[in-house]
């Protein structure tokens, strides 16, 4: 089966807070290597990693949580949810550029194309996309 025939793949993972941030990493970086554009594309991958990273963190500290990370390539954009048990919003970015914690959500308006967050009875769930770069984004209408 052709890179081309592929509608669509992905995988799911538990994370629980006690050494779940960096399983939840190595876990990422092993699947995305399936797939063929991560080898032209590495910038990509870091920031799909760094992402995974923070939302899981955020479930574990602001949500007192274990995490569940799906990620869903569709053929247009690699979808990254994680969803916690709190049902309240995602902490507000830090303005304080010397603070260590607290910039999860200003590093994904960085790096993903694009990213929501979506109430559930039993907490929420983030989810940002990323683009590979010679695939046209497909929350882009009209012409550029």
């Amino acid at each position: 089966m052709g890179e081309g025939s592929l509608k669509a793949v992905g995988w799911a993972q538990s994370f629980p807070i006690s050494g779940g941030v960096q399983s939840g990493r190595q876990w990422a970086r092993r699947h995305l290597k399936t797939l063929k554009w991560t080898q032209d594309a590495p910038e990509t991958v870091d920031a799909i990693v760094l992402t995974v990273s923070e939302l899981i963190t955020n479930a574990h500290i602001h949500a007192h949580s274990g995490a569940q990370l799906v990620m869903a390539w569709d053929s247009r954009c690699l979808h990254v949810s994680v969803h916690d048990s709190d049902s309240g919003e995602p902490a507000s970015p830090s303005q304080d550029p010397d603070r260590t914690s607290g910039r999860g959500l200003m590093l994904m308006d960085a790096l993903a194309d694009s990213w929501e967050t979506r109430h559930q009875a039993d907490g929420k769930t983030v989810t940002a996309c990323f683009i590979p770069p010679d695939h046209p984004d497909p929350h882009e209408s009209g012409t550029r």
